[in-house]
């Protein structure tokens, strides 16, 4: 799928992963986001081009094509990594569930996977909340991120708390830029 190497950056729903992988696409245009297929709806205000959203029918196509590097059902709406390569030079992001996360860790030799975990539940309602989320999906994505966390820390090669987004940002570029170094040092 790609020369360059591949991280994948996951944890449950409302901790930060677009926000922080957003910036640090923002400011390097050497990592590439790939960008997910989702079933679900889109969310008020939120970008076109978060997501590209398409239909149960057309998804499943995909999927019996073989088009995704990974792909799974999360609280009834389906998400994939379609198997497109990055532009040449550049090294391919992965924002996605702790599903997808391992089964491409199981699947690209060499990915990287950083876990997002919020400070508290408390944060990570307040987030949900604020992107619009209606009630019973912030409900929903609260049940399920203690298992999310825990099957996520079992796979992940770093941990990084999204207390302070300023802070939590460069962490991460800071994880990646230690494997992006070539062998032997700058």
């Amino acid at each position: 799928m790609t020369a360059g190497r591949v991280f994948v950056v996951s944890g449950p729903g409302g901790v930060g992963k677009d926000t922080i992988v957003g910036r640090l696409v923002a400011r390097d245009p050497t990592l590439c986001v790939s960008r997910s297929w989702t079933t679900r709806e889109q969310r008020p205000g939120e970008p076109d081009d978060a997501y590209t959203f398409v239909d149960r029918e057309r998804f499943e196509k995909r999927v019996a094509e073989g088009g995704f590097l990974e792909h799974a059902e999360y609280l009834g709406n389906l998400y994939g990594t379609p198997l497109e390569p990055p532009p040449p030079g550049c090294d391919l992001v992965l924002v996605i569930e702790v599903q997808g996360a391992r089964q491409v860790l199981e699947r690209v030799p060499g990915a990287v996977m950083v876990l997002v975990v919020p400070p508290s539940r408390q944060d990570q309602r307040a987030r949900l909340e604020a992107r619009g989320d209606p009630l019973a999906q912030v409900e929903r994505r609260l049940a399920k991120a203690e298992e999310e966390e825990a099957v996520g820390r079992a796979l992940a090669h770093h941990v990084v708390v999204n207390d302070d987004l300023d802070r939590a940002v460069e962490e991460v570029a800071g994880i990646l830029a230690g494997y992006r170094q070539p062998p032997g040092g700058p």
